[in-house]
């Protein structure tokens, strides 16, 4: 029979930081396409009305979109604390008129160092690029007992608890439900950083055959994933038994070693997570939020 997870979730700190909408980046005005081609998208930060987890995280007409809000502090030390303390699941708070509104950090994105949040979309069309939004840290520090070496990071503990993501230690293993299987073998941009504690890195789906056998082209900002020989310890690595999990945090990208973006949520070098295949292992589902898939 399944166990149910002790945490040290009762010593872990509680930290508000404040962050804002951040305002739409563009750094150049072409970029080289894997094919040999040239294309000028919409990139990422900005405030996306039509875009949340859920949603699908290929098809659109942009380069590393990020769904719903994307946030920062405006001021670099104070944004490197955000993006560390940001965990998934987090509740984000923001006055509209004179009500308070709640929302969810739904992942990280390195190189931009933005913290994604989703908010219903009746709060997106009334915020601005000055709103103060406040989120609810907690996370980083977590620890798992008794589960092998599996660690945890960028996590909110409450996901644990969710019905809707039923994780479950079995045979010193921690069973977690995935959307999606990813070989370690098609992840890109951010390999090799040595600090998964904010971030992300990113899937290539530039290999046909790959996208089929793994069944990627439906996958869906938002989706918890398993990237299989991947150990995330102490930075990302290719290591054969090795698993990570993590959650779809942008959109794709057309050029070579990019793609949609990954927050990493638990790895294991001596591979003790056992993945389960759910297609509703996707925030949307687990937070009730965003665009639930049909």
């Amino acid at each position: 029979m399944p166990t149910a997870l002790a945490t040290n979730k009762d010593r872990l700190l509680r930290i508000p930081v404040e962050v804002k909408p951040s305002h739409p980046m563009h750094t150049r005005s072409v970029r080289a396409s894997h094919d040999g081609g040239v294309y000028a998208l919409p990139s990422v930060g900005g405030i996306t009305y039509n875009l949340r987890i859920g949603d699908p995280a290929l098809g659109w007409a942009g380069d590393h979109v990020e769904p719903c809000v994307s946030t920062r502090n405006p001021d670099e030390g104070r944004n490197s604390g955000a993006n560390f303390l940001a965990c998934v699941g987090n509740i984000a708070k923001v006055r509209i008129g004179d009500d308070t509104r709640r929302g969810f950090v739904t992942g990280t994105h390195g190189g931009c160092e933005h913290i994604m949040i989703d908010f219903p979309q009746d709060v997106l069309e009334e915020l601005t690029y000055d709103t103060t939004i406040r989120i609810e840290t907690v996370g980083q520090g977590l620890e798992l007992e008794g589960v092998g070496d599996v660690k945890a990071m960028n996590l909110d503990p409450r996901l644990l608890e969710m019905d809707a993501w039923p994780l479950a230690l079995e045979n010193g293993s921690l069973r977690v439900p995935v959307a999606k299987l990813l070989p370690a073998r098609i992840m890109g941009a951010g390999l090799g950083v040595d600090d998964c504690h904010s971030g992300d890195y990113d899937i290539q789906l530039f290999d046909p055959v790959t996208n089929e056998e793994f069944g990627l082209h439906d996958l869906r900002l938002g989706d918890i994933v398993a990237i299989i020989d991947a150990d995330h310890s102490y930075g990302r690595k290719f290591l054969t038994g090795a698993v990570s999990v993590g959650v779809v945090v942008h959109g794709a990208c057309r050029t070579s070693g990019h793609g949609p973006g990954v927050t990493t949520l638990l790895t294991s070098t001596a591979g003790h997570i056992e993945p389960i295949v759910s297609e509703a292992a996707n925030l949307a589902t687990i937070l009730g939020a965003g665009v639930e898939p049909a």
